[in-house]
């Protein structure tokens, strides 16, 4: 395939992610005027976004491996066709259950797009090239929240949270036949080095030690992640004052600002680094994950709105600084016929073990802790000035568990250069076709 071509398959597959995570943060970005109409607790709230992830995770697996044999083209359209059909179906929803179990039929659709997309990248570009594409597709998760914020919060204080869903649904009319219309690339396409046809198993992917350090980070990054996203615009409308429309706009320029230039710095790093340091992109990685922890506690403590905004845009994008490090660093380790089931067992195990206990995690402090300060100050209920006070508090875990992020990188990052040089070893075979 030639680079034009690869690059028009990647604008795509950027803009499918794009919508994915617009769509996957639509929730967060109607957080309170939801939580206010069905009357929910902040650990309701969070329940919906760690549902949605426990599912995500355990279907993940299974359309992992089918990314490894199957069109991953026709799994990205499937996977499209249903997400933004629930999603259209959450405006409908009349009750807390039917919104809940919305969500879950959402996350089976979303739940093929990493696995698939991030192997087809892999076989548009080689070894050395692969941080900057790896890094514009999971642009789609600073843009696609941000896209998301600015616009169903202002939306929804104009025509209510349904219309905002309902608006979230429609870019998959057009994106839908511009998929289907892309080449599929021949698996291993990209590499220099071919590797076996045969695909080894899962428990062959778990021998990898470093795999095991990516899985941790990827808990910890996500369990901050999936936080952020779910109760930034609550923060900002409790703490700082601003209405729905605004704390939108607020978390949305988050997103754009720090989100895309995060990604775009590691897309830049991680391509020049690893023909210095064979553990280069992981140790950029931590470097990067270890200045933004006092950066984000700063943000979640600042006094001023401007402060506040300005400090969490910078914590967030070294957070977001990840993706393109840390993911091109999986497909060093692993061969092409196992990167979809790869990447599934790397979600499967960080989701469930870091980004589902984010929302609902951070959700249960925060209750816990408006009703400790409703209880120091003698308060009969839980007004919300307590609930305030209790999610600011919440909030201090992510830059705490941002340090922790960053050691369990320089870990992974001592037992990097060793699995590479494993898979270089390899027996030479000749790439495949779907």
């Amino acid at each position: 395939m030639n680079r034009r071509a690869a690059y028009s398959s990647l604008a795509v597959l950027v803009a499918v992610n794009v919508l994915n995570f617009y769509d996957r943060h639509v929730i967060g970005a109607l957080t309170e005027p939801i939580r206010k109409d069905f009357g929910l607790s902040d650990s309701q709230v969070g329940l919906i976004g760690s549902a949605f992830i426990w599912l995500y995770a355990i279907v993940g697996l299974p359309l992992g491996r089918a990314a490894d044999s199957r069109s991953r083209k026709k799994l990205l359209a499937s996977g499209m066709l249903v997400w933004t059909a629930l999603t259209g179906v959450a405006a409908m929803a009349a009750s807390y259950t039917m919104l809940l179990f919305s969500r879950l039929g959402f996350a089976v659709g979303e739940a093929v797009v990493a696995p698939a997309a991030t192997s087809w990248i892999g076989d548009l570009f080689p070894a050395g090239g692969r941080s900057r594409p790896l890094a514009l597709f999971m642009l789609g998760v600073p843009v696609g929240g941000a896209l998301s914020y600015f616009f169903s919060g202002p939306v929804a204080q104009a025509f209510g949270w349904r219309a905002a869903m309902v608006l979230a649904a429609v870019p998959a009319i057009i994106l839908l036949p511009l998929l289907m219309r892309l080449a599929e690339p021949v698996r291993g396409a990209a590499e220099t080095h071919r590797e076996p046809i045969a695909r080894s198993s899962m428990a062959a992917i778990l021998r990898i030690p470093t795999m095991w350090w990516i899985i941790a980070s990827g808990a910890l990054l996500n369990f901050n992640m999936y936080a952020i996203g779910t109760f930034l615009p609550a923060f900002l409308s409790r703490i700082h004052g601003l209405t729905l429309a605004r704390s939108g706009v607020a978390t949305g320029i988050v997103f754009a600002v720090g989100g895309v230039a995060g990604g775009l710095l590691a897309g830049r790093l991680g391509d020049r680094v690893i023909h210095r340091r064979e553990n280069g992109r992981l140790l950029t990685a931590a470097a990067i994950s270890a200045i933004g922890a006092p950066i984000g506690y700063l943000g979640i403590d600042a006094g001023g709105v401007l402060a506040a905004i300005t400090l969490i845009a910078l914590a967030y994008g070294t957070l977001n600084a990840y993706y393109g490090l840390v993911y091109s660093a999986i497909q060093d380790i692993v061969a092409p016929a196992m990167r979809g089931t790869a990447m599934a067992i790397y979600f499967l195990a960080m989701y469930l073990c870091g980004a589902s206990f984010g929302p609902l995690l951070t959700g249960k402090l925060s209750d816990w802790m408006a009703h400790r300060a409703a209880d120091a100050a003698g308060a009969a209920r839980i007004t919300e000035a307590f609930k305030a006070i209790g999610l600011q508090q919440a909030m201090f875990a992510i830059p705490l568990l941002s340090l922790l992020l960053a050691i369990v990188l320089y870990c992974g990052s001592r037992t990097i250069a060793a699995d590479m040089r494993k898979r270089a070893v390899q027996p030479v075979s000749a790439a495949y076709a779907d």
